[in-house]
């Protein structure tokens, strides 16, 4: 038996020794940035040849003019004529909006779409790559998060492929190669457990912002930073896996591994367990999905194991961390609820960031954001999950309002 779902192990039909062209939607994020860095290990392997950025205008301009890629795409239109004054007579195409971005990801060169955009931003112009047939190395997981079956459902009849980039799920697709799917017992997620892994109720009650944005192994930006602080992040990945590997909820499980060495673990029904250690360096899971699931060689240092003295594992409190409980309410009410839930906290995320709530009040504000979805849908559309994303935004801002103006009472 084959692994039953698009998501296949064989990314790549392409010899290593071709040369790739890349899109990077979300060049100017920690994702995009680091796959800039591996596309400078390897010039002659792989070629920026569009760049996508949000609001960073003159970051995007400088990595324009480094790389020199066909097109260069900024998604705020306010800011189109700023980023053309900076690169002009460079040669390089400027573009700007939503339709832009989407267009972008379907030009004829493009070998590969790198998806390190954050947030439902991601949805629509992966889906556009998916309808391109282009390759997708999904760094964004909101996209799956959001919209895993009308993506899944895409996927079946285009000839994309899809390989992760998130460590944890780069590391249990490198576990599964060469194994059957009758095999997996069980995916186990690791999870560094944030920065607040070890506080009190009250302590994590009283967190400011500077405090869960200091992670203790990753760097990432901020939103990222705040979901792994209240372990939504985790609900995601769970989600994201469920569709990637075509698991079923129950077989996927997180665990706290406080040093981030282990990025992730498959069980088998013979009672093995196969996991994928690295340092805490995002650069990995990036060459493996750029060069085609293939390991290309590299000088930045691996895992020095003499080193390493302990490796320890925690059951994640959910008590403590209820946004991991978030994952299997999504997986099992279906329908529009993983949309609800995943704009919802990029509201509460983003009023947080302003110093608007509290950390506990992120949760609490999902929550009522589902509690308040009216009108579900089995199977949404597209459209569906747009108007349901605009829908909860509005939603979700009243909510937060209410609660500011709470706190400055």
């Amino acid at each position: 038996m084959e692994w039953a779902t698009p998501f296949h192990l064989d990314f790549m039909e392409k010899t290593t020794s071709e040369i790739k062209n890349i899109a990077i939607l979300g060049s100017t994020g920690s994702i995009g940035r680091q796959t800039l860095e591996v596309c400078g290990e390897y010039p002659h392997r792989l070629r920026p040849v569009v760049l996508v950025a949000g609001h960073k205008v003159e970051e995007l301009a400088i990595q324009a003019l480094r790389w020199k890629p066909k097109m260069a795409v900024i998604a705020d239109p306010a800011l189109e004529q700023r980023l053309r004054d900076l690169l002009n007579g460079s040669g390089i195409t400027v573009a700007s909006g939503d339709q832009a971005v989407k267009d972008a990801m379907t030009l004829e060169e493009i070998d590969i779409v790198v998806t390190a955009t954050v947030g439902y931003s991601g949805l629509a112009p992966t889906l556009s790559a998916i309808e391109a047939g282009k390759d997708i190395a999904l760094a964004n997981k909101e996209t799956l998060v959001v919209a895993g079956d009308l993506v899944t459902r895409k996927l079946a009849s285009s000839r994309s492929k899809v390989i992760p980039v998130d460590s944890e799920h780069s590391a249990i697709y490198q576990c599964l190669v060469g194994e059957k799917p009758e095999a997996v017992k069980k995916l186990i997620i690791t999870a560094s457990g944030g920065p607040f892994r070890t506080w009190s109720h009250e302590r994590i009650a009283s967190a400011t912002r500077a405090d869960a944005l200091h992670h203790p192994n990753w760097s990432m930006g901020a939103k990222i930073t705040i979901d792994s602080a209240t372990m939504v992040n985790k609900a995601f990945e769970i989600i994201e896996a469920r569709w990637l590997f075509g698991i079923s909820p129950e077989k996927i499980e997180a665990i706290v591994h406080p040093q981030s060495i282990v990025h992730s673990m498959v069980e088998f029904v013979d009672g093995s367990v196969k996991a994928q250690l690295g340092l805490p360096d995002m650069r990995g899971p990036i060459r493996y999905a750029l060069a085609g699931a293939t390991r290309p060689a590299t000088a930045t240092p691996g895992l020095d194991f003499r080193t390493l003295s302990t490796l320890t594992f925690e059951q994640p409190d959910a008590s403590r961390f209820p946004g991991i409980t978030l994952a299997h309410l999504a997986l099992e009410r279906g329908g529009l609820v993983p949309c609800v839930i995943n704009a919802a906290n990029e509201i509460a995320v983003a009023a947080f960031l302003q110093d608007k709530i509290r950390f506990t009040d992120i949760f609490p504000l999902i929550m009522k954001s589902v509690e308040t979805l009216t009108d579900d849908v089995a199977t949404p559309s597209y459209e569906d999950y747009v108007e349901c994303n605009r829908v909860t935004r509005a939603r979700t801002t009243e909510f937060t309002n209410s609660v500011a103006t709470v706190h400055i009472c």
